[in-house]
């Protein structure tokens, strides 16, 4: 006991202290398995009360669990087939009405998110064991459910559920363990080729995932509120069709839960209406917008009254193009939003081109999502003419591929424009960041005179945002007892070597153009530009009085002599011309005291930058 205490692993392995994975994966199957079994009973709860409350029923109460197991495998989308028609033949059962979907879907989901995630104490699977777990104890379930069902009035299409069982388990248990995992958004696994996941990777793609998820949503939002128009506008025909479905309250309930979860279909429909193609009402009639041609085989069910009247479109038909417009409109505002945000750093707005491509990347998204949920809803209701209910998913998926495409490029780039208004923007349409123009008030590089402060009107712009502490190529320099500058990266340069200049500035032979560091350490890099402009200005000065001086000594000639006066034996101007940029020593700055150039007086040279204080500049004298 206190060898296993001893050695245990700390809490954050749980697994090795409950003794492997081995009892977390039998969890797992086991929590599939349940999964199931909890979906298979909540259907033949719904069909044994629908059973007992009948006032005729059919068959006993093992017709009606089959007819549950039935129900449970059409949630999946499997195909059902219906034995007991009149005319003898088998009738396929196709439409899965998609609110059916939501149960069994919901619980493979929690399965695998509570098995990936179980309590403290218990050991905890990996995500692929806890996927492969769950799901195997789920199909197993499904199998039995599979086999129980063959003999019932609805018998499962055995290629059908071999197909489609599979599919939706994996799926949403594959979901759960993405949750339980934190919802990661990569990496991608290493068997999906590089460039692949180097373009999946991309901030454009995730903005059109969202926006095409978006507008896919809008055109079922909207396909949604055109089904209810449509029922409301034909009140009369909707009513008559529940009302002599049944005659008794049970079979009113019956007809009312399957509209109910048929609406879903019917919103996916109306969508495709909307859209241009519109939908198959059996073989050879189609509803669209501008027309209801062929002949067409309408059930007596509610949701079917709602179709519109034969014959040509009106106005108000065409109105239901209104639902694509929108659906557009919501890709090419998210698209915005990231391209341009309002509120952002607009400096790193997209340009023109990238703007576009996530545009059409979300339109292609949207096509996909809206072409696999027409897939979904429609399907075959019987043989001969009813072989062919709902919208064709490949010109559903196209046209609202070509809707959002057209419409939602353009305003994306229309919203981005408007929104990066007012700024430059370079030759390829990216907008170019506002410290990169140049300003009237502020010179170009490199310009004599330097940047003055009191030109800077506006109160947000900073110069210190973007000026450097120490211009490019200077160096940061200080000055021992002996003479010798010492670099900051350690370099150091003798006494009489050239390296600085007579005032002991520190400045680098090797960038002459670099500003004299000012005698504080701490100086911000205005008051070196605000420095330099004014040496400058000492030495054009200078440069003015010598020029003057050599021009009044041509003309003037000394009776002794013939030799001209020259500006070196003038006592006045012999000064040292010291510093690369010939700036004079011995003149003080016109603006600036004799302090910030020659040094503080009275003090050695090596102990001026040892007792200055770093807190910042001391007051001028």
């Amino acid at each position: 006991m206190t060898q296993t205490t001893d050695h245990s692993p700390p809490f954050s392995a749980p697994v090795l202290l409950q003794g492997g994975r081995r009892p977390a994966l039998a969890a797992c199957l086991v929590r599939g398995a349940i999964a199931a079994g909890l979906g298979l009973g909540t259907f033949a709860v719904l069909v044994i009360a629908l059973w007992i409350s009948s006032p005729y029923p059919d068959s006993g109460p093992n017709g009606a669990l089959h007819v549950a197991a039935g129900l449970w495998l059409l949630a999946h989308g499997t195909e059902l087939v219906r034995s007991e028609t009149l005319s003898g033949q088998q009738a396929p059962i196709g439409i899965v009405p998609l609110l059916l979907v939501v149960v069994p879907a919901w619980l493979a989901h929690r399965a695998a998110r509570d098995g990936l995630l179980p309590a403290d104490d218990r050991p905890r699977p990996s995500a692929r064991g806890a996927l492969c777990a769950v799901s195997l104890g789920y199909l197993l379930v499904g199998a039995a459910a599979t086999v129980y069902a063959a003999g019932g009035p609805l018998a499962p299409d055995l290629l059908s559920a071999v197909l489609h069982l599979p599919l939706v388990t994996l799926a949403a248990v594959g979901a759960g363990v993405w949750t339980a995992s934190g919802r990661p958004g990569g990496p991608l696994p290493e068997w999906v080729p590089a460039r692949l996941r180097k373009e999946l990777a991309r901030t454009r793609v995730a903005v059109a995932l969202r926006s095409g998820a978006a507008g896919a949503l809008t055109l079922l939002g909207g396909g949604a509120l055109l089904v209810a128009a449509s029922m409301v506008w034909n009140a009369d025909a909707t009513q008559d069709s529940f009302l002599h479905l049944a005659d008794v309250w049970s079979g009113r309930l019956a007809v009312l839960m399957l509209g109910l979860a048929l609406v879903p279909n019917a919103a996916v429909w109306a969508a495709a209406y909307g859209l241009g193609p519109g939908f198959a009402l059996g073989t050879g009639a189609t509803a669209t917008p501008l027309a209801l041609t062929g002949d067409p085989a309408l059930p007596h069910f509610p949701l079917v009254a709602a179709v519109p009247a034969e014959g040509p479109g009106t106005p108000l038909n065409w109105a239901a193009a209104v639902v694509p417009l929108a659906a557009a409109l919501i890709v090419a505002h998210f698209t915005a939003d990231r391209a341009a945000p309002r509120q952002g750093d607009r400096a790193t707005a997209w340009g023109m081109g990238e703007t576009a491509l996530a545009a059409l990347q979300g339109a292609v998204v949207c096509g996909v999502l809206t072409g696999f949920l027409a897939a979904a809803a429609g399907g075959p209701l019987g043989t001969g003419r009813l072989t062919a209910f709902g919208p064709v998913w490949w010109l559903t998926g196209a046209a609202a591929l070509v809707w959002s495409a057209v419409v939602a490029v353009p305003v994306a780039l229309g919203l981005r424009a408007w929104r990066v208004r007012g700024r430059a923007v370079g030759a390829d349409g990216s907008p170019v960041p506002a410290a990169a123009v140049p300003g009237p008030s502020s010179p170009a590089p490199g310009a004599a005179g330097g940047l003055e402060v009191d030109d800077m009107d506006d109160a947000e712009f900073d110069p210190y945002d973007f000026l450097p502490e120490f211009p490019t190529g200077s160096r940061k320099t200080d000055t021992s007892p002996d003479g010798t500058a010492t670099a900051a990266d350690g370099s150091s340069d003798g006494p009489g070597d050239g390296a600085g200049d007579a005032t002991g500035s520190g400045r680098d032979d090797r960038a002459p153009w670099a500003v004299p560091l000012s005698p504080w350490p701490k100086a911000p890099g205005l008051s070196s530009i605000a420095l330099d402009a004014d040496r400058a200005k000492a030495d054009g000065e200078k440069r003015d009085r010598e020029e003057a001086d050599a021009s009044a000594a041509e003309h003037t000639e000394d009776p002794g002599t013939s030799s001209t006066r020259s500006p070196a034996t003038n006592p006045t101007d012999n000064r040292a011309d010291t510093g690369a940029a010939g700036v004079d020593a011995a003149q003080p700055s016109p603006t600036l005291p004799a302090r910030l150039l020659d040094g503080p007086p009275d003090e050695p040279a090596g102990r001026a930058d040892a007792d200055r204080d770093d807190s910042g500049p001391p007051a001028t004298p």
